[in-house]
Parts: C-alpha cells; sequence; structure tokens
C-alpha cells in the first residue's frame, strides 16, 4: 500500500512538472508572437508616416517602375508672364495647362481641370454614338453621386444633366463646364499665380519637386451664385 502511494505520488509530480513546462513554453510563444505582432505593427506605423510625409518620393519610385521619366518642357519665362494676363489665355496654351493641372494636383482638386478637358474634347464627337457614349462616360466619372473624380456642382445643375444624358447633345455639360470654369478662375487660378510652380516659370528656376499637400473643399458653387454662366466662351 505504501508502495502504490509513492507510485501515484511520483506520477502527480511528474505531471504538474510537465504542465508547467509546457505553461512556461507556450507562455513563451505567445509573448514572442506577441512581440512580433508589436515590431509589425510598428514598421507599418512608420512606413504609412513616410508615405504621408512624403509623398513625392513614392511618386518618384512608382515613376521609376515604369521608365525613364519623361523630359521636362522648357518654357520661356516670356511666354509664362502671357498666362498671368488672364485664366483663358493660361488654359489655351499646352504648357499652360499642364502647369496648371500640375499645380492642381498639389491640391487634390485636379478633377476640375479634367472635367473641363473632358468636355472639350466631347465638344468635338461628331457621330450620334459617340456623343452618347462619351456623354455616359463623363456623367459616371464626374457627375454621378459618388463618382470616382466627383466635381463638385449644386443641385440644379446636376439634375439638368441628369434629365438630358439619356439623349445627350453636344451642350449637355456646358452649364457644369461653365460654373467649373468659374471656379478655377476665381479660387485656384489666383492661388496658381502665387505659387512656387507659377514663380519659378516666370523667373527661369528649374522645375523643383512639389509637395502635396490636402486644402479644404468644403465650398459650393452656391458661393458663386451671383456669377452669370457665360456659356458661349465654350462654343
Amino acid at each position: 500500500m505504501d508502495t502504490s502511494l509513492i507510485f501515484f505520488s511520483q506520477l502527480n509530480m511528474c505531471e504538474s512538472k510537465e504542465k508547467t513546462f509546457f505553461k512556461l513554453i507556450h507562455g513563451s510563444a505567445k509573448e514572442e508572437a506577441s512581440k512580433e505582432a508589436k515590431i509589425r505593427a510598428k514598421e507599418k506605423r512608420n512606413r504609412l508616416s513616410l508615405l504621408l510625409l512624403k509623398p513625392e518620393l513614392h511618386e518618384e519610385t512608382h515613376g521609376s517602375r515604369s521608365g525613364p521619366p519623361a523630359k521636362a518642357t522648357r518654357v520661356a519665362p516670356e511666354e509664362a508672364v502671357i498666362w498671368g494676363e488672364s485664366f483663358d489665355k493660361l488654359l489655351s496654351h499646352k504648357d499652360g495647362l499642364e502647369a496648371f493641372t500640375r499645380f492642381l494636383k498639389t491640391e487634390f482638386s485636379e478633377e476640375n481641370i479634367e472635367f473641363w478637358v473632358a468636355c472639350e474634347d466631347f465638344k468635338k464627337s461628331n457621330d450620334p454614338q459617340q456623343v452618347a457614349r462619351k456623354a455616359k462616360a463623363i456623367y459616371e466619372k464626374f457627375i454621378q453621386t459618388e463618382a470616382p473624380q466627383e466635381v463638385n456642382l449644386d443641385f440644379h445643375t446636376k439634375e439638368l444633366i441628369l434629365k438630358s444624358i439619356s439623349q445627350p447633345t453636344l451642350h449637355s455639360f456646358d452649364a457644369a463646364q461653365s460654373r467649373v470654369y468659374q471656379l478655377m478662375e476665381q479660387d485656384s487660378y489666383t492661388r496658381f499665380l502665387k505659387s512656387d510652380i507659377y514663380l519659378d516659370l516666370i523667373e527661369g528656376r528649374p522645375q523643383r519637386p512639389t509637395n502635396l499637400r490636402r486644402r479644404s473643399r468644403s465650398f459650393t458653387y452656391n458661393e458663386f451664385q451671383d456669377v452669370k454662366s457665360d456659356v458661349a466662351i465654350w462654343l
């Protein structure tokens, strides 16, 4: 009987040691896994912070993968000075349009100029099928609610486009294009003339990397209700 007690006692002691051993092993493994997860999370945060602080680095890396960078066009300072005379003169020049688009990208509002360019191209359509196809593409990309590059239009203008989109004409987007033009002329164009992008051009300095920055886009076209739409400028 004494021998049996001793035997079971030894078994209990062995079992206890095994439990302690496995607890230590599993506990250690969990701690290691937790440490690795924390390190990975920290690395992700660091990478995200780097991209947010230095977005131009990401753009340069992406550009290097797709091939050598495009040659920068050399704009004569006297030509750039003419762009400051009017918004129309800026957009009528290929290099002026490119410089203004580059500026809008720094403010994350390039959808405005891309919409304007799309409308200009749309009005050159020469057959009904092309008109319908391009009108649908413009509506889905720039006009409809939650469009990928939705421009900021008032409700009335959107309703007019929606009513005509089933049977579009070359003038379906005239009102919207005019409003976007006015917004860019009165808001973005004035800041463009004070930007480093434009000042470098008129002073003949080499193009420098642009810093992307977010700006408030809470304004609406209702702020410009007093300004008359001059649709004729598109005809």
